[in-house]
């Protein structure tokens, strides 16, 4: 492409000039730079690319985006404002606008992004669309899979995956969209048909600096929607529900228990851990979307959770909103397994063990409500403490567990700072170690914490009995849990068949 027309839809505040060459490709990392990239200067949190603009040039860059101008750099320099709404920009343009060829929902929220977006995919196959998915465990664009590598991608390789979605003749995509994705511009120039806030509370706090930052980036979804586009909102989140004015789009909402929503939540049975439940279809506009569909309609659920039923409702939203049939939703929520790690019933015999990421303590509050409507003997605990997350987080996720211990009978949690089974980047500080320790303390809660995991998990197997629950938890900490947890019962248990211990990491990507 002729660097004119690619540069045409860039507000270029100056140039430096030189010998104007077409280009052939874009980069943002100088080790991926080829003969006749146009090279952007992206300023990231750790690095600043405008510091390998000499090594790109060296590489075959023939020109670069920047917000700075670079002493001895022979090729052009364009400066802009935002090199990363540039890269986007640029991207958009170069692959030649594959959003706007594909049917794109994108899913924001604090807990569930994952969930929701496999949800509404799995519909979206089952009434027959060859689909897409972006997110936090992989990249599907058509017959083609790859594991992620963030939950929402760099612009420039998100749009690649959007043309490599097109020319694989995918029609619908769904992607997780992170708050880091929206602050950094990844998702820029993405043309949304569908955007979806399941729910937001306190998170990545460390990363954004605030939660007021972070909260305005989750926000900036909606309130950059189009009037042309669907936004669905979970009403039973206050945070979520106040952005309802904000935006231009077009509202559909749920609930579990806000008769004001779009679509209500009725007879909701959680008591094998399983979710039953009825919707009812408050609202039928317009017409067209929703008149062949009932007034209400039976969900059965086969992953576990409170969580799911929110997720669930979500997913079901965005199938009505493509017109897809509610026996079709139907036979695809209860067929769907779910995913791993989110609330996952990993072993299921004279006890169960559940598997979950325990994220944050909005993520925690609803693990254990669910539990607390679930019937089993007792509960277990084994948690990870999140390593390298600040006294912050991990003094809510410790008061969050403190909350519920007492209604949930845990008057003992095993604790691990999981040595070993981690990188470097997640070790547990001797701060984060303290203050979840402090917490326990002061809440009367006795406390176990082993350095290894497998020394936490062999404990927590010991004491549990016929009847009862034991809960993985945890997020980096605990991605191997379930590999040592079902390792061990193996061996304990020769009775069994291996392939029924093993069952739930067949199909896993990570902690395995």
């Amino acid at each position: 492409m002729e660097q004119e027309q690619l540069l045409q839809t860039l507000e270029i505040i100056e140039s430096r000039p030189g010998i104007i060459r077409p280009v052939s490709s874009l980069a943002y990392h100088s080790r991926r730079v080829l003969a006749g990239s146009l090279f952007v200067c992206i300023k990231g949190y750790k690095t600043d690319g405008h510091l390998f603009l000499s090594q790109a040039v060296e590489n075959g860059a023939v020109a670069a985006i920047v917000e700075v101008f670079q002493k001895g750099i022979a090729v052009p320099q364009y400066r802009v404002a935002d090199s990363r709404q540039a890269l986007a920009a640029l991207a958009d343009q170069f692959y030649d606008h594959p959003s706007q060829r594909l049917n794109v929902t994108g899913v924001t929220a604090t807990n569930g992004k994952t969930t929701t977006t496999y949800m509404i995919n799995t519909i979206l196959e089952e009434h027959g669309f060859k689909t897409g998915l972006i997110g936090t465990v992989i990249i599907k664009t058509g017959d083609l899979v790859r594991p992620a590598e963030l939950t929402t991608p760099e612009s420039l390789d998100l749009h690649r995956y959007f043309q490599e979605m097109v020319e694989q003749q995918v029609t619908h995509a769904v992607m997780e969209v992170s708050s880091s994705g929206l602050e950094l511009k990844r998702v820029g120039c993405v043309d949304f048909n569908t955007v979806v806030v399941n729910n937001i509370s306190r998170e990545h706090i460390d990363l954004h600096g605030s939660f007021e930052a972070y909260f305005k980036a989750k926000a900036g979804l909606v309130r950059d929607a189009r009037a042309s586009q669907w936004a669905v909102f979970n009403l039973d989140c206050p945070l979520t529900a106040s952005l309802i004015n904000e935006t231009r789009a077009n509202i559909f909402t749920y609930s579990l228990k806000n008769e004001k929503a779009s679509c209500v939540v009725r007879n909701l049975d959680l008591s094998t851990g399983r979710a039953r439940f009825t919707v009812e279809l408050k609202k039928k506009e317009p017409a067209e979307l929703f008149a062949s569909q009932p007034d209400s309609f039976l969900i059965e659920l086969s992953v576990l959770g409170l969580h799911s039923v929110y997720n669930a409702m979500a997913a079901l939203l965005v199938a009505l909103l493509h017109g897809i049939p509610a026996q079709t939703i139907q036979k695809a929520l209860r067929e769907f397994r779910g995913v791993e790690r989110r609330f996952e019933l990993i072993f299921e015999d004279d006890f169960k063990i559940i598997d979950d990421h325990f994220a944050n303590s909005g993520n925690i509050h609803v693990t254990l409500e669910t539990l607390q409507m679930m019937e089993y003997k007792r509960l277990h605990l084994i948690y990870a403490i999140r390593g390298s997350r600040g006294v912050t987080v991990n003094s809510e996720n410790a008061e969050a567990i403190a909350c519920w211990a007492p209604r949930l009978g845990l008057g003992k949690i095993i604790a691990t700072t999981s040595s070993g089974q981690i990188s470097e980047k997640d070790l547990v500080t001797a701060n984060e170690r303290q203050v979840f320790e402090m917490v326990m303390r002061k809440s009367g809660i006795e406390t176990e914490i082993y350095d290894q995991l497998p020394a936490a998990i062999a404990r927590g197997l010991a004491e549990t009995g016929p009847g009862d629950v034991l809960l993985l938890a945890g997020c980096q900490g605990m991605d191997y849990g379930a590999g040592i947890c079902l390792e061990q019962i193996h061996q304990q248990r020769p009775d069994l068949a291996k392939e029924k211990v093993f069952a739930a990491l067949k199909n896993r990507i990570a902690g395995i």
